[in-house]
């Protein structure tokens, strides 16, 4: 078979099959009397092998070394080609966001096109005082793009720039809580963590709705810092939430502080006394929670709170009754 109907019926150019031949990667097994190259079946067959490990990525030089040698095992080869291709996805990857990001900041011109790569690469500096300047010049004429910021303060670890990105973010517009929202569903908990609460620092009843739901949320640290959140904004719905932080010692002084902030009216008051007193009342409730329970009673008013100190001033724990005993008296001074 000579070179040209090798061509067609491989699909392989003759100037890519003499390319093969110079590189010992196929030879002609034969010559016709006028010199032609021609190629026998099994030529064929080693062709089409040929490129059936080029369309895994191989080079040419791994194609040869896995055709020629008896003893090659691909086993190691594949997984190396593996690793090889997702290093390669990945920077695909990274370079189309890049670019959607650079689009999503509507550049008018090239000027603006470097300035969002320049802050771009800046959030993601090993320099915190990079990321921090980058964050800070959302004020600029150029702004990064929201996407970039929830990536970065998802990721950011240094208390001083993640409050410098949230700044940043609830200037950003209004698409940031809900891409901080998806945040809550990472498996990393850092990450959660960093997402509820910048959700916290976000203004706006689109925050305040995801921090509703994260109350339901499996992770108690993401419960905790959204039920503080709302509590500061007077959502009562967190109440139940944050005296369960008082009964488990976790924030449980900032935890209290929330539950007096929302007993700002009467029926609120008498509703999160019940809730504490209820709690006062379970038989296996631990020493050091009914102490917190007791405290968490000073800065609620009304007279539900009072008539439960009044009834805990007389409590079988006696650092129960001593901290409410204490609490009457202050409130009496009042």
């Amino acid at each position: 078979m000579l070179i040209g109907e090798v061509a067609r019926r491989s699909g392989v150019s003759a100037r890519m099959l003499r390319h093969y031949e110079s590189l010992g990667l196929v030879r002609p097994s034969g010559r016709t009397g006028s010199g032609y190259r021609e190629y026998s079946g099994e030529d064929v067959r080693r062709i089409f092998h040929i490129e059936s490990l080029r369309s895994l990525g191989m080079s040419l030089r791994e194609i040869g070394h896995a055709l020629d040698d008896p003893g090659f095992t691909p086993s190691v080869l594949v997984r190396d080609l593996i690793a090889q291709s997702r290093e390669r996805i990945a920077a695909e990857t990274e370079l189309l966001t890049r670019l959607r990001r650079i689009d999503d900041a509507d550049p008018t011109g090239w000027e603006d096109v470097l300035q969002v790569v320049a802050l771009l690469q800046a959030l993601g500096s090993k320099s915190a005082g990079a990321r921090q300047r980058a964050a800070l010049s959302s004020a600029n004429e150029v702004s990064p793009p929201v996407e970039a910021l929830v990536e970065a303060v998802l990721r950011e670890a240094d208390p001083h720039v993640a409050g410098a990105l949230r700044w940043a973010l609830a200037r950003s517009g209004d698409a940031g809580p809900a891409l901080l929202a998806e945040g809550l569903g990472s498996p990393v908990a850092a990450v959660r963590e960093r997402a509820v609460q910048s959700l916290a620092a976000f203004p706006g009843g689109e925050a305040t709705a995801h921090l509703r739901r994260a109350l339901l949320h499996d992770d108690v640290v993401v419960r905790g810092h959204a039920a503080l959140a709302l509590g500061a904004r007077g959502v009562v719905d967190a109440a139940p939430t944050l005296i369960d932080m008082v009964v488990e010692g976790r924030n449980d002084t900032d935890a209290a502080d929330a539950l007096s902030v929302l007993a700002s009216d009467t029926a609120t008051a008498d509703q999160i006394a019940a809730g504490l007193v209820e709690r006062l009342a379970v038989d296996t409730m631990s020493a050091p929670a009914r102490g917190r329970l007791t405290q968490a009673l000073a800065d609620i008013p009304g007279s539900r709170a009072s008539r439960a100190l009044v009834e805990l001033s007389d409590d079988e724990d006696r650092a129960v009754a001593l901290t409410a005993l204490y609490l009457l008296r202050l409130r009496e001074a009042r």
